[in-house]
């Protein structure tokens, strides 16, 4: 397409170049010498058949200027939705550490507003820019083949202009940058308040934030009005100094005719390739500026495109042993969060859990529970240490096939924008509908679902904002249990449910869990009291271990936890 492209350029221009030579031999033909057959570009054609010739001309660069604004679209269409598609994996496969300086609004904002700056340059900019190319550079040389005296005049007048063209050009791109990234500031602010409506409301603060997004607004407008300003003023000048320098090489050009040094017919013809040349820099100059501003945009989202996940894949993957089986080995592992480096978030944990045995974290805040999960899952690597799957490092494992052996119920459940049936469905999506009915059984929520207005066919909406928590809780349980994955992560599985829902709900899970390898982080400690053993953790090390009545005779952490817990409830 980009060949097509260029071959409806030369042609387009081309055609219209020759346009002037026209104009020569109609004025010399039809208004001076007209019994002249010698050699113009028409020859001895009569006056009619030169309009003729002229007309035939104008609908040949029409067709080939419709056909090069299809193919440029087409191409600056393709680029952008293959840059998208390309920014977009490259952010989906980082680890969540990316995350952690980056926020999602700015994500978007370049994935938008950027790839679109970027498709005018590729779509449209560049391909007036080579045509205004063409047509300068076709137009100069015609100019010094009618009159190489007036030539060397216009030249040496535009040479003067290069210097301050590309020195506004550099002031463009820079404020472009800025302007982009100011942009980029007021939409992560939006995206964050906007998925925080609830709270911002209860707290009253609804002017507070629009008052935010305000300035920032206004300084994303103050930082756009100022590369406008720079670029009006680089237009200003290039189309002024173009002009100015044309109209004093006609001024000598009309004296040449009056002294009969040139025909009136080749004044006209260089008096069309001159403005020719002129709109072809008046242009250039209005499609650099395009340029320098796409070429900022450009920077951000080539940042994005060349970032590399910290999480690496490895070169030759393992395959993961005996794969409907989990045994998982922790053997002295130890690890700091990238951004809190001084402090050991685990320390030294050496943990062995076998296949079909179920395992409680339990401990206060912040002893690494969590985080157990997250290295289990490599959303991290360990510091030092291994982790083991089946006597695998993990790291050997490919993380399609390491993490398609994990079901996860996260403490706060994701729903998407989509109806329930779709929702449980995410965790295989080739289920066939009797299998995510049978995983939604499971987990109790069939009970509500049938309530709802189309059942498994309700869209549930955005961020499941049309079901309760523990409801939405349920959906993710059905997902992990559709997965049915050999080991299964609880992260507080039931901390979003009532009493009564807590008990059906334990129910489906303690069915998921039969069979199949379970870690469960636990706060409620009333929720693991079936496990085959608890592990207490506190300031990243393990304090505690055992099951959970001998922990509760003994006097430790657990202990305390349990007897504060239950004399409350």
């Amino acid at each position: 397409m980009i060949t097509l492209a260029f071959v409806l350029l030369c042609i387009g221009s081309g055609t219209l170049l020759l346009v002037p030579l026209a104009f020569r031999d109609l004025i010399d033909f039809g208004f001076g010498q007209k019994q002249d057959a010698s050699g113009g570009l028409l020859g001895t054609l009569s006056l009619n058949g030169h309009f003729a010739a002229l007309f035939g001309l104008a609908s040949l660069w029409a067709v080939t200027v419709a056909a090069r604004y299809y193919t440029v679209t087409w191409v600056g269409e393709r680029v952008t939705a293959d840059l998208r598609s390309a920014v977009y994996a490259r952010v989906l496969g980082q680890s969540p550490q990316f995350f952690e300086t980056l926020q999602t609004g700015e994500v978007l904002s370049r994935l938008t507003g950027d790839t679109i700056l970027i498709q005018t340059v590729v779509g449209s900019s560049i391909s007036m820019g080579l045509r205004s190319l063409f047509q300068f550079v076709g137009g100069m040389v015609m100019l010094a083949v009618t009159s190489f005296y007036l030539f060397s005049l216009n030249l040496g007048l535009m040479a003067v202009l290069t210097l301050p063209i590309l020195a506004i050009g550099r002031k463009v791109k820079k404020l472009s940058r800025e302007s982009q990234d100011k942009i980029a500031d007021a939409s992560a602010l939006a995206g964050e308040i906007l998925n925080a409506v609830p709270t911002v409301q209860a707290y009253t603060q609804e002017q507070r934030e629009i008052n935010r997004f305000a300035d920032r607004a206004e300084i994303s407008f103050n930082t756009a009005i100022q590369r406008t300003r720079v670029r009006s003023e680089m237009t200003a000048l290039i189309i002024t100094a173009v002009m100015g320098s044309i109209i004093f090489v006609l001024w000598i050009g009309a004296n040449q005719v009056h002294e009969g040094s040139m025909t009136g017919g080749q004044l006209a013809s260089f008096v069309l390739y001159a403005v020719l040349v002129a709109g072809g820099v008046g242009t250039m100059s209005e499609v650099w500026g395009d340029v320098m501003r796409a070429a900022g945009a450009t920077e951000r989202l080539l940042e994005l495109l060349h970032a590399k996940s910290v999480i690496v894949e490895a070169v030759a993957p393992q395959p993961l042993p005996q794969p409907g089986k989990a045994q998982i080995q922790f053997e002295n592992v130890t690890f700091r969060y990238p951004s809190q480096m001084q402090t050991a978030a685990l320390d030294n944990i050496t943990l062995d859990i076998a296949t079909g045995e179920s395992v409680a974290l339990v401990g206060p805040s912040g002893a690494g529970k969590t985080t157990l999960f997250q290295l289990l899952l490599r959303f991290y690597d360990v510091t030092n240490g291994t982790i083991r799957f089946n006597g695998q490092d993990i790291r050997h494992l490919s993380l399609h096939e390491l993490r398609d052996a994990i079901s996860i119920v996260p403490q706060d459940s994701v729903i998407f924008s989509a109806n329930a049936l779709e929702n449980i469905r995410y965790g295989r999506p080739t289920a066939s509908d009797e299998e995510v009915m049978a995983a939604a059984k499971s987990a109790q929520v069939e009970e509500f679902i049938n309530r709802l207005p189309e059942g498994y066919q309700t869209f549930l909406g955005e961020r499941g904002t049309r079901l309760s928590g523990g409801q939405r809780q349920r959906i993710a349980i059905a997902r992990a249990i559709l997965k049915n994955a050999p080991l299964m992560l609880l992260d507080e599985a039931t901390s979003a449910l009532d009493a009564e829902s807590e008990i059906l709900v334990q129910e489906g899970l303690n069915a998921a869990m039969q069979g199949r390898t379970t870690i469960i982080i636990a706060h409620r400690l009333a929720t693991v009291k079936k496990v085959n053993r608890i592990i207490v953790l506190e300031h990243g090390r393990i304090v505690e271990t055992g099951a959970p009545e001998d922990l509760r005779k003994q006097s430790g952490l657990y202990a305390r936890l349990a007897r504060l817990q239950f004399d409350i409830e």
